[in-house]
């Protein structure tokens, strides 16, 4: 696997039984099963499998929706994505072929002449819909949200149309669509969409406000207040945007509170939101006000089919449980890079495949070294054990007289309530701090946390720097400079910075 191939965060993905619950559930494949199971004993279609006029009315009564004005269009949408993914299969008539056949050698056929229309019939893939697998399921629904996709990028045909109309070339400059720009946008979009749901599950739960995720795409990072012309790209992203989500939504790839349409207005041809200023829009602002741009979020299946596009782009893209059956080595190596929740999830799926006792073997043996990210395993090790139950004693009481595990075996057996846990010494208890010290600056760097537990070991323990620059662990110098920096006391920053000194020339 190349070094430099990007990698996002884990995401808990649904089994594919439920993944094909979702994805038959979702409106626009549920109506085109209907519309394909309508059309099996066969249906005459025009040019192109387009349902004919006659047979539109019984389609829009068909999948009860003659109540609503826009029944037809979403007719049409549910019978174009039933063709698209071979629900239907249309099938031109021997007399419409023999017809182009003629038409192409005789340029002068008569103009009122009827062209002989094609049958659509339920394709190979209904029965895949029944009788196949919930992978099968999944890949048709993949299939379809492709072509939602793409049609969710193309330029509006009205547009199109209009040029055409007026007898010009089709320029799509002045429509204002780059195909790969706009397709790259919408990647990026459901992404972002995708990286939040992977890096906090409680607030992935929850809808997104439209004009934060355009923001998030649109405002440059090092901008702390946004430009007019950044506002204004920012509202024509959210427009266009509301389009592709209301387009996007009935696959079932995301969860849609449209844009209030009284936001929305004409102005010398173009569609603009009536505030200017959308990006400005906080969280803490009133709900109700927030919600009007707009609210998104991406559903169970939707991070199922983000997934797969990444993987198809070279993404690693991992899942939780993908490390249950991986050596102790890579577990403790992995997990420091994965959200909390996901992490946890992780360390216990792996501990299921493994007995207690055999699990903290495994380990305790994987987190011993001197290498620089040593102190880390230990850290993640110390907080895999943390899951295990008493079975696991004997495993850590064998590892009590360990210079690198003995600190966090003390720990683990008193934290279980284990009896006779020896007292550590007390160069085992300065090289634990040390090395815990080490993981923590690993991962938190200078956070307010860190702060609080540098204070506090100085704070409770009378000349901590005095005994602290003799410890016996590679970062020991590392550690004490970083105590120096951290340390709100004058004072005390500059004996953690004498004692990192000594460290330094005692190496």
């Amino acid at each position: 696997m190349p070094g430099d191939r990007p990698t996002m965060p884990p995401v808990r993905l649904r089994t594919e039984a439920e993944l094909a619950r979702d994805a038959l559930a979702a409106p626009l494949l549920a109506r085109a099963v209907r519309l394909a199971r309508w059309a099996e004993p066969g249906k005459p279609v025009a040019a192109g499998g387009v349902l004919s006029a006659e047979d539109l009315p019984a389609a829009v009564e068909l999948l009860d929706l003659a109540a609503d004005e826009e029944g037809a269009e979403h007719v049409a949408q549910a019978w174009q994505l039933a063709v698209d993914t071979g629900l239907v299969a249309i099938q031109e008539s021997e007399a419409a072929d023999a017809d182009s056949a003629a038409d192409a050698d005789d340029d002068t056929a008569a103009d009122g002449e009827s062209e002989a229309p094609a049958i659509a019939t339920s394709g190979e893939e209904l029965r895949l819909i029944t009788g196949g697998s919930p992978q099968d399921v999944l890949d048709i629904w993949l299939d379809g949200f492709e072509t939602v996709l793409a049609d969710a990028a193309a330029p509006d045909l009205a547009d199109i149309v209009d040029q055409i109309s007026e007898g010009g070339e089709i320029d799509l400059d002045s429509i204002d669509w780059n195909p790969e720009e706009e397709a790259e946008f919408l990647d990026g979009i459901l992404g972002n969409l995708y990286l939040l749901t992977a890096m906090d599950e409680e607030a992935a739960a929850g809808s997104v406000p439209l004009p934060a995720l355009v923001a998030s795409m649109v405002v440059p990072d090092d901008m702390d207040e946004p430009t007019d012309d950044i506002l204004e790209e920012v509202s024509e992203a959210m427009v266009r945007l509301d389009d592709q989500f209301r387009l996007l939504a009935p696959t079932g790839l995301i969860e849609y509170q449209p844009v209030d349409e009284a936001l929305i207005e004409e102005v010398d041809g173009e569609v603009r939101l009536h505030e200017s200023d959308p990006a400005r829009q906080q969280p803490q602002d009133d709900e109700e006000d927030v919600s009007r741009y707009g609210m998104v979020r991406l559903t169970p299946l939707g991070v199922y089919a983000v997934r797969s596009r990444m993987l198809d782009a070279g993404v690693d893209a991992p899942v939780v449980g993908d490390l249950a059956d991986k050596g102790a080595d890579v577990l403790l190596d992995t997990l420091p890079g994965h959200p909390e929740p996901a992490a946890h999830a992780e360390a216990e799926l792996w501990l299921d495949r493994r007995t207690p006792d055999g699990a903290a073997r495994e380990l305790l043996a994987a987190a011993r070294g001197d290498d620089e990210d040593a102190p880390l395993r230990r850290l993640t090790c110390q907080q895999t054990l943390s899951l295990v139950g008493g079975a696991a004693e004997p495993a850590l009481r064998e590892v009590l007289d360990d210079r690198h595990l003995g600190g966090l075996a003390r720990v683990w057996l008193a934290e279980h309530g284990a009896k006779d846990i020896p007292e550590p010494s007390e160069t085992m208890v300065f090289w634990l701090t040390v090395d815990t010290l080490a993981a923590q600056l690993a991962t938190e760097d200078d956070s307010e946390e860190l702060r609080d537990l540098v204070r506090g070991l100085v704070d409770q323990s009378g000349g901590f720097f005095e005994s602290a620059w003799k410890v016996d662990h590679p970062a020991t110098a590392d550690v004490l400079e970083a105590m120096g920096r951290l340390h709100p006391d004058k004072k005390a920053a500059k004996e953690a910075r004498k004692a990192a000194f000594k460290a330094r020339s005692r190496a």
